[in-house]
Formats: C-alpha cells, sequence, structure tokens
C-alpha cells in the first residue's frame, strides 16, 4: 500500500495528461490558451450561486508538482511517454487565472474563473479546479439559503459524520463564507479558523447511571453556560433536571427529536417558568432551509445543520464546466481566436469574458452584463472579476472574514426576491455584449 503524496497533481483525470501528451506531440502545447469556468444553469428552482473555493485552489495550485513518486507512477502505468514525463518533471503554472471574488454571488453563464496560459498548463488544472469549485460552491449556496431561512438566528454547521472526511473540512469552510456561526469540525477550526462548537451526543447520557448524573458531569466539566441535549427520554423531565442542576443561568438546550416545533414551545414555556429566561433553545435532527424557515415564529434560538448542508440541500454539485473559449494560432505572441463548442445541448460562447454586475439607482442588482472587453469605469455597475495569480504568481489570497463580509453584502445587492425559498429563475438575467451565438 502506497501513501497519498502531498502534492496535489495527480488530483486529476487520466484524459488531462492524455491531452498534453498528444498537444506535446502536435507542437500545440504551448499556445497561449484561455478556460472559463462557468455554470450553464443553477441548481432547479434557485436564485443564484454562491463562490467558494478560490481560497483552497490557490493552496492546491502552489502544491502543483509533479515529484519523483508521481512521475514514477506515470512512467510504470504508460500514461506519460518521456516528452510529457520531461514536462511534467519542469511543470510551474506561468500564466494569469482571474476569478469572481470568493463569497460573491455568480448566476447562470458568469465566468466565474478565467485561466489564461499556455494549453499544457491551463489544461491539467481543469479537474483540480472542477472538484474544488463542484463542492465548495454548491455548499456554499445551500448555506446561504439556510442562513437567508434563519432570520439571524446563528447556525452550526454539523455534517462532518455525513460526508468523506475532507469534504467535510471544505464543507465547514464554505458553510462559514455564507454565514454559518461556527462548525464541529475541528479540522477546520485548526486549518481555517473557522470557530467551532460542540454539546455532547445521546451516548453521553446512555453512558451514565442516569440523566442526573450525566448532566452533573457534562456541568462540572464545562459550566453552567453549557449546552445540555435534553430529548433522549423525556424533554419536560430533562428541562427540569436540567435547571436544577444548572440554575438559571443554564446556557442552553440542544432538542434533536420530535415535532420540534410544539417541543420548541413547550421547552420555552417550562424554560420561563422555571426562572430560566435566557436559557437558548436549539434544534437539530435532518434540518433543511425549509424546516428552518418554517420554524421561524417558533421560540428558538439557534439550530444545527448536517446531511442537507454537506449534500448542498439536494444538489450537491454546482454544475460548473470548464471550457476552452480562446487560443492563439501558434506558440509567438499573437491574437487569441475565440473558440466555441457547437454540441447539441451543451454549446460554449468563444471569446475572453470580462463580468460587471449592473446596479439601480438603488444599489440593487439589476443585470450580469458579460463582454469581451474589460470594463472601464465598472461600465455603471459593479466589476467581478479579479486577478487571482499573475504571471504564475498569486496575488489574490484573501482572508475567509473579507470573503464572509463580502457573501453578506453580495446577497443584501440582489433584488428581494432572490431571497425567496420558492422555486423561480435566477434573480437576475445574464446579458451577453456581444451576443455569440
Amino acid at each position: 500500500m502506497t501513501t497519498d503524496p502531498a502534492g496535489t497533481a495527480l488530483l486529476t483525470d487520466h484524459y488531462e495528461l492524455t491531452m498534453v501528451r498528444a498537444a506535446l506531440g502536435s507542437g500545440t502545447a504551448h499556445r497561449r490558451a484561455v478556460f472559463e469556468m462557468f455554470a450553464r444553469h443553477l441548481p432547479s428552482g434557485r436564485r443564484y450561486g454562491v463562490v467558494a473555493g478560490t481560497g483552497r485552489l490557490l493552496d492546491a495550485l502552489e502544491r502543483f508538482r509533479f515529484g519523483d513518486d508521481e512521475l514514477a507512477f506515470l512512467d510504470q502505468a504508460k500514461i506519460a511517454d518521456t516528452p510529457t514525463l520531461e514536462f511534467l518533471r519542469s511543470f510551474t503554472f506561468s500564466g494569469d487565472i482571474w476569478g469572481y471574488a470568493e463569497g460573491d454571488c455568480y448566476f447562470p453563464g458568469s465566468p466565474i474563473l478565467v485561466v489564461e496560459a499556455p494549453f499544457a498548463e491551463a489544461v491539467v488544472l481543469e479537474t483540480l479546479a472542477l472538484s474544488i469549485f463542484n463542492h465548495d460552491c454548491a455548499i456554499a449556496s445551500a448555506a446561504s439559503r439556510m442562513v437567508t431561512a434563519a432570520h439571524g438566528r446563528p447556525l452550526v454547521e454539523m455534517g462532518s459524520r455525513r460526508t468523506h472526511e475532507r469534504s467535510a473540512i471544505a464543507a465547514a469552510r464554505a458553510a462559514y463564507i455564507a454565514g454559518f456561526t461556527t462548525t464541529s469540525n475541528l479540522r477546520a477550526g485548526y486549518r481555517y479558523g473557522v470557530p467551532t462548537s460542540g454539546t455532547s451526543a445521546h451516548a453521553f447520557t446512555l453512558l451514565h447511571d442516569g440523566e442526573k448524573q450525566a448532566f452533573a458531569a457534562q456541568l462540572d466539566a464545562l459550566g453552567p453556560g453549557t449546552t445540555l441535549l435534553v430529548d433522549t427520554f423525556d424533554v419536560a423531565s430533562a428541562v427540569r433536571t436540567a435547571v436544577e442542576l444548572a440554575g438559571p443561568d443554564l446556557g442552553a438546550i440542544r432538542i434533536d427529536s420530535g415535532d420540534l416545533a410544539k417541543v420548541a414551545r413547550e421547552a420555552r414555556a417550562q424554560l420561563d417558568s422555571l426562572g430560566a429566561t435566557k436559557t437558548r433553545i436549539v434544534l437539530t435532527g435532518d434540518l433543511d432551509e425549509f424546516s428552518v424557515a418554517a420554524l421561524a415564529a417558533e421560540p428558538v434560538d439557534g439550530y444545527g445543520v448536517g446531511t442537507s448542508l454537506v449534500t448542498g440541500s439536494g444538489a450537491p454539485t454546482a454544475a460548473l464546466v470548464y471550457k476552452l473559449v480562446a487560443r492563439a494560432d501558434s506558440e509567438s505572441p499573437g491574437p487569441l481566436r475565440p473558440m466555441a463548442k457547437r454540441s447539441v445541448g451543451k454549446p460554449s460562447r468563444g471569446g475572453r469574458k470580462w463580468a460587471v454586475r449592473q446596479l439601480d439607482g438603488t444599489g440593487s442588482a439589476t443585470v450580469e452584463l458579460v463582454t469581451d472587453s474589460e470594463p472601464r469605469g465598472g461600465n455603471g455597475g459593479r466589476p467581478l472579476l479579479q486577478p487571482l495569480v499573475r504571471d504564475g504568481e498569486i496575488v489574490g489570497r484573501e482572508s475567509l472574514a473579507t470573503a464572509r463580509a463580502r457573501h453578506r453584502d453580495a446577497v443584501s445587492e440582489l433584488p428581494d426576491h432572490a431571497r425567496q425559498l420558492s422555486r423561480g429563475y435566477p434573480a437576475i438575467p445574464t446579458v451577453f455584449q456581444p451576443d455569440r451565438d
């Protein structure tokens, strides 16, 4: 058994190296090329998507190197011939990358990532870029809807046990960008600084000789500000015991099962009658944006969301694609020729593009304008593509706090109907100028 290499170069599909090998043979590998990542459509009924994964892509690009072990594998498996192995041995990305800033919103056709580099350098990034963005954008888009549904109440990401262990870390990061307050995933806290939180499971209560003993142990360890899980047996009995032990300063109770709305109302009334008026109620248990929205009128102080979040709430991929839209005719510097697919059902629009989100007089977004020239003075709106990599050097890193604040601003910029959970069309249209069919 071999260990997984620390680099990211083999996080790719075989066919990427098939193309590199053939392009090196035909003399086209070093032609300047432009690839764009975009979504042909949003998940059914969604009004907007959320860009997430940019920081993870930049981290992965920094480690995109073919070491001796990777090259030996490609050689032994006859995936790469000698010229291809020599190209990969010295691989360093030398091109430029632009992208929508992390946390921003996107719409069908939005060129959320633009890669300009020699063909062989740009094409080998396809699988890596798509795997990161398709996952992270899907999670962030679902998380944003949940944040809207929560109406300011805090949300805890707690889906680690419902997905791949590495996906869980990325999901926690994406959810935090979209407005979740904390995560249960400690690796996300360690790696990205996402605030973490956690209570206890039913197993902890069952470990002890009774609920009273379990609550006492947790309170002794963590103090009265902790959150006690009260639905292992009987909620009313557990709430009474919890307040008896912790006093009126008990931090919170968590309810994970039953008719959550009814149980929350009853628990609130009981807590208030016992003098625990400041004790919060946190609900968990297979929640999604629709069940969170349905609980809006109930006396609830926060939610924990797991399975629905890490599976994109029914849309586990953002359906992003990565397509060549322009290329040079030779290795010599020169103009880039627009290129487009004509495949039935899967067409693309040729030419390198730029994008501006146009706003009305109140600052509300009206149109996603995609053009073939870099905007000057904003074209009446907000330019969307930001430099991420210039001549191979990463220039677009930023903090999660910046991305989180940007997302809050980007959603507030959208028209009101964008935040509706009911099925509908994209919140604003994408207009291409000039329109290339």
